[in-house]
């Protein structure tokens, strides 16, 4: 491929989603003319994609809210559940920019958030657990004041929004799950749903964003009125260097290669390496039985560019990847598709259970957590798959999977083959392929305990964070009753994730290192490009967008020149 076209800039920034947006507008809020190159047609990622949630300790937004974060709590929390593989200047870089990252979008940019203020961490028995009041979400958005550019901005994932509409966990989704059961509800949703097909009819796509739909808007809005230039359909090739720094890269467009010179150097935000194959068979257990939730795009790019300039990958932690239970689905187009099993699992009547029909976890903690035992769970050479098993009250109630609950049908997915559903736990069994006799004695356990809000064999629903995942208008325990109710229904599940943890290994200020330790001059990473500050555990809800955004506004305002 020639060379077309060269261009200069002061920063490149490899990737749009929310570490490499973030990176942009911190840059050029410091002055600087930055370039984003995105190797898609369009703009925002797998944030795009995502739940929006962004865990930032001693955020200013829960403070306003009323939330005291205990000075160093957060810090001694993620020190015990990361063990050995806690990296005290990632951490401390962490906890320090944050809150600062949160201030600076909230003053300075169209990026506003509200508060979680009831969002427990996920081991509430460690020590400097929060209860609350940890993680923010950006406001829904009117994707209108995007104008001509709201083209670029990547739609909702099919799977995990609604006919396009993207729902937001607490009251906007307890809404459209009770909208059987109150009146205000079911008003709240036809409202909803009403303007959702108005836009729909009027520009192709919903309007009013939520989630990390909103997310990925609200920071490429700030973007663009920033001067930020985006490129679209440009992915990464290889970075240039002169004397050992970083000083551009070549990018693969659509009218053949660009130079880009970069006086500042160069952000790596790719989006880390689920769908590099390669790669992933190297770093993950039971690779051949997988399904990535992030987008097709994130291939490794910013992974083999680093590497090549320099850097390494970590291998220094406890899991590759920010693991979730996940689904296959097969739509009625042909395509397919992947749902993340986050919701339902908590919910009151159902149990995740082995092809011997025995459960293998406490299925109320979280996701990364139910795919961790499901991979300890699975003997060398079987598949590691599991079931999600429930009766008709239960799917009714709370769906299962990407079957929605009442009153939306069942029967198009029981076509499609993805829900399984039969008279007894026996007939269900046979039907799945799991040990009908395991099956039917392990319902009839954990009825048993059920019945009285008890869990004698993982103890669900003992924990704030359990009880949050529950039902609250069910006692005595929001996480248990019984499934006793036919038919029964199942639905498989494999082991999943939301990307990747095992990324370029940096300091504190993001700028990725060498071999001896020392940084490789213009180089810098966030996102899933660098190696998870978490270390390979998932402490909480918003672990990756969290340091992708915190991560991404260091760099970029190292790059500026600011302060670090």
């Amino acid at each position: 491929m020639h060379v077309t076209q060269t261009i200069d800039c002061d920063l490149l920034v490899a990737g749009s989603g929310a570490a490499g947006l973030t990176a942009a507008v911190a840059a050029a809020h410091g002055g600087l003319k930055v370039v984003v190159a995105e190797k898609a047609e369009v703009i925002g990622g797998t944030t795009a994609w995502s739940g929006g949630w962004i865990w930032a300790p001693g955020n200013p937004v829960c403070a306003a809210g009323g939330t005291q974060e205990v000075p160093g709590a957060a810090r001694d929390y993620l020190e015990a559940v990361q063990g050995n593989a806690f990296n005290a200047e990632l951490v401390d870089a962490f906890l320090k920019a944050a809150p600062e990252m949160v201030g600076f979008f909230e003053r300075e940019t169209e990026l506003r958030f509200d508060p979680g203020l009831k969002i427990p961490d996920t081991y509430s028995h460690q020590p400097g657990a929060g209860m609350g009041g940890r993680s923010v979400i950006a406001q829904p958005f009117d994707a209108r004041r995007l104008g001509k550019a709201l083209a670029l901005l990547r739609k909702p994932m099919r799977e995990t929004s609604f006919m396009g509409m993207t729902i937001q966990a607490g009251q906007d989704l307890r809404a459209f799950m009770t909208v059987l059961r109150s009146p205000r509800a079911a008003m709240y949703v036809a409202n909803r749903m009403a303007r959702h097909l108005w836009h729909l009819a009027r520009h192709g796509r919903g309007m009013a964003l939520r989630n990390g739909n909103a997310l990925a808007g609200r920071l490429m809005r700030s973007a663009l009125d920033l001067g930020v230039e985006l490129r679209v359909q440009h992915a990464l090739g290889s970075l240039e260097t002169e004397g050992g720094a970083v000083v551009g890269a070549r990018l693969a467009g659509p009218d053949g290669e660009v130079t880009v010179r970069a006086r500042r150097g160069v952000v790596l935000a790719c989006g880390g390496y689920p769908h590099d194959i390669a790669r992933r068979n190297a770093t993950f257990a039971r690779p051949e039985t997988h399904a990535s939730l992030a987008v097709p795009e994130a291939s490794g790019d910013g992974l083999r560019a680093g590497e090549a300039a320099g850097g390494r990958q970590t291998q220094a932690l406890v899991a590759p990847a920010a693991m979730c239970p996940v689904s296959e689905v097969r739509w009625p187009d042909g395509t397919r598709g992947t749902f993340p099993h986050i919701i339902e699992r908590g919910k009151p009547g159902v149990i995740g259970v082995l092809a011997n029909g025995r459960r293998f976890c406490n299925e109320g903690l979280g996701y990364h957590d139910y795919v961790t035992a499901l991979l300890e769970a699975t003997a060398e050479g079987d598949t590691p798959e599991s079931w999600l098993v429930c009766d008709h009250r239960f799917i009714r109630r709370y769906g299962l999977g990407i079957t929605r609950p009442a009153p939306l049908p069942l029967a198009p997915w029981l076509r499609a083959g993805y829900l399984t559903r039969a008279a007894t736990p026996e007939a269900l069994a046979q039907a799945c392929g799991i040990d009908p006799e395991g099956l039917a004695a392990t319902i009839a356990q954990f009825n048993e305990g059920a019945a009285r809000g008890e869990d004698p064999e993982f103890q669900r629903g003992t924990s704030a964070y359990m009880r949050l995942q529950g039902d609250p208008d069910h006692g005595p325990n929001p996480c248990l009753a019984p499934i006793e109710k036919g038919p029964f229904y199942a639905v498989r599940v494999i082991p999943g994730s939301f990307g990747t943890f095992a990324g370029l290994v940096t300091d504190g200020t993001a700028r990725v290192l060498g071999p001896e330790g020392t940084p490789v001059p213009g180089l810098y990473a966030a996102g899933t490009d660098m190696a998870s500050v978490m270390g390979g555990t998932y402490p909480a809800g918003g672990i990756n967008l969290g340091p992708a955004l915190t991560f991404g506004f260091i760099a970029g305002r190292h790059a500026a020149g600011g302060t670090t």
